[in-house]
Order: structure tokens, then sequence, then C-alpha cells
């Protein structure tokens, strides 16, 4: 039996699948394959000759089943509106052991929780559906190499929001208030067991507004913590990198499957490029409140088709990126986000320090 992984295939790929193809979403780690034969035999009578794999939903973000089931239900929705058939989710055997249960647990103030977030969509005729996840993946462990006394790190979310599903094959979405419900409650977990500072670090543009949501959320139920959340990589102190090596044009020329994320994937997963198939399209209907850009610019905020503004699912330049500049960049981003945790620890240990203060004059004066 033929496994192809859903997130390593362009978008091409999956629209070139058939229909009746068995579709595994794989719930606690990668799924037993012989198991997996055998529950066909068992149930459909054969053992097909592919089954198509999609990233797993690793236990360590420790949601609830009730949480998790409008999570599942619309991700296998957006697998069914293109028709696919045979849908499954099989539970790993496999105990893991889960982020927070041992590492930093006897002391978890002294640790700041990071989850990374990514999603699984098309990314042009070029890139891997894996391309949001893959980066801000690297750019978690990169945070993990650099402050390894200091983070903990979540397994990335490699499923997210995204609002154009409809408009490009193999997009995947979970319904908005599904995905902020399921963050949430994962920050909730921690936050139970003692952590009190979080950093929510993004790969994907259509996740930030309910990103922002559940942050604000979070802030509102725990007031003790500190959780933050900032947009996309690069977007801050390492933005000035994106500028002294960018060949690429300003507005329109840095979006999405563009010069920047073909450049960190040819530098991560050079493999799973089609570099021959890369497309610019640089076409977006600008005007000076409303254009793309890796920032995006403007004071409208607006969600138009991406069919108006792309043919191919790319904004941007991808034919000038190198993997040397995805190397770079990904060092940048490393060290901005790297600055953000220094940050958000500061944060924390003041506004702790400022309370600590309040409550010691409102006991004097009573």
């Amino acid at each position: 039996m033929k496994a192809l992984h859903y997130d390593e295939l362009t978008y091409l790929e999956v629209a070139a699948l058939p229909r009746s193809v068995p579709l595994v979403i794989p719930l606690g780690g990668p799924p037993d394959m012989d198991a997996l034969a055998r529950k066909w035999l068992r149930e459909v009578g054969r053992t097909p000759r592919q089954i198509v794999v999609l990233p797993p939903l690793l236990p360590e973000w420790n949601v609830s089943p009730a949480t998790l089931r409008p999570f599942l239900t619309t991700l296998t929705a957006s697998l069914k509106a293109q028709g696919f058939r045979q849908i499954c989710k099989i539970k790993s055997p496999t105990p893991v052991i889960r982020a927070g249960a041992s590492a930093g647990a006897e002391n978890p103030k002294s640790k700041i929780v990071l989850m990374a977030l990514g999603h699984t969509e098309q990314h042009g005729l070029h890139l891997p559906l894996s391309t949001d996840t893959l980066i801000i993946d690297a750019i978690a462990r990169g945070v993990e190499r650099s402050l390894p006394d200091v983070v903990l790190r979540v397994p990335t979310l490699p499923y997210g929001v995204s609002m154009h599903r409809g408009q490009f094959p193999a997009t995947l979405s979970v319904e908005g208030r599904a995905w902020e419900d399921s963050v949430l409650e994962s920050v909730g977990w921690f936050v139970e067991r003692g952590f009190d500072k979080f950093y929510l670090i993004n790969g994907h543009g259509g996740n930030h507004s309910f990103l922002v949501n559940a942050v604000k959320y979070a802030g509102d139920r725990w007031p003790h913590i500190f959780c933050a959340t900032s947009f996309l990589h690069l977007t801050a102190s390492g933005y000035k990198e994106i500028q002294r090596l960018r060949e690429s044009a300003f507005p329109g020329g840095m979006g999405h499957a563009c010069e920047l994320e073909t450049s960190y994937i040819l530098h991560l997963r050079p493999e799973l490029v089609h570099m021959e198939r890369a497309v610019d399209e640089v076409n977006f209907i600008a005007t000076p409140e409303y254009y793309m850009d890796w920032l995006e610019g403007g004071a409208l905020i607006a969600n138009p088709p991406w069919t108006d503004d792309t043919l191919t699912g790319a904004y941007g330049q991808p034919s000038v990126a190198t993997a040397e500049k995805g190397r770079a960049w990904l060092a940048a981003a490393i060290a901005e986000k790297v600055e953000h945790v220094h940050e958000i620890v500061e944060q924390q240990e003041r506004r702790v320090a400022r309370r600590a203060q309040i409550s010691n004059r409102t006991r004097k004066r009573d």
C-alpha cells in the first residue's frame, strides 16, 4: 500500500488525485500502516493500493474531545467539499508524553510556552501545501535552540483558517471559532499547570485575526498571565533583512508563494519545490490604502476573492527566490522571535512586580 503525504504535494497533484482515494487524518502521531491496511480489508473488503495521509494532530495541544470535535468536523468538511469520499481519523496506538507534563513542570514560571501555528493550503503551482507549517516550525525550533532553558515548545499545529478555501484545490480550513476555541483551550491547559508566559507565533496570514481574538480571550480569562502574538515573521526588527535582500518589486512582489516563502522552502526542503512551475503574479489591484505585500499596507481591510488578483494562487515574484536568501531570512526571523521572547519575559516580570507593589500598598492602607 503506497502512502502519499498530502501536505508535501502541490495543489496540482491534489487536484489530480482520484476522489475515491482514502484520506487519513492521524490523531496522536503517524498512523500504523499495517493496521490501516487491516482496517480497510475488514471494513471495505479490500486493501487500497494508495492512501493519502494528512498531517497529524498531536496530543501535545491538549484539546478536549468536545473542543476537537468541531475542529475536525470543519476540517473534514473542507476535504469533502473537494469531492473526497473516503476520509477517516485514526488514533495512534503509541502514547505520547504531553508537553509540559515533564519539561519545565517543576518550575513552570521559569518557562515561556512557545506555540507555533501553521497551515495546510495552496502555495501556487510550485510550493508544497505544508509551506506555512514548515516555515513557522523551523522558526520555532530555532528559537528553542537559542533559548533552551527558557522556551517550552509545543509541536506546530498544521491546520489553520483559509477564507479562500473554495477558490483553489487542496486548501484546507477549520472554522474560525472552532480554531480559536482549540488554541484558547490549549493555552488554558498550560495555565492550569502554572505556566504564565505564552508566545503564539504564526506562519499563516489567514490565522491572524482569529489568533488575535484567542490572545484577547486568554488575557481576559487569565489576567495573571502574559499571552502575546505577532503578525507572521520578519515583520518587526527583522524586516530590514527582507528589504536588504529582496529583488521583487514593492508593493505586490511579496505576499504568498513569493520570493520570501519560496526562498525559505528552497533552504528548508528544496526537494519539495518545483521552480520550473513558478509563476510571477504581480497584478494585485492596488490602491493607496489597499495593496498586497509582506507587510499588508493601507488603512483598508478587506477580503475580496483571491482569483481577482492571481491565476495560480501566488502573490509575488517567486522566480527571484534563492536558498541563500532563505537561509538569511530564516536566521533573521529566529533572531526577531528571540527578541520577542525576551520582551515577553520582561513584560511579565515587571507586571508581576507592579501588582505585588500595589497589593502591598493596599494591605498597608487597610
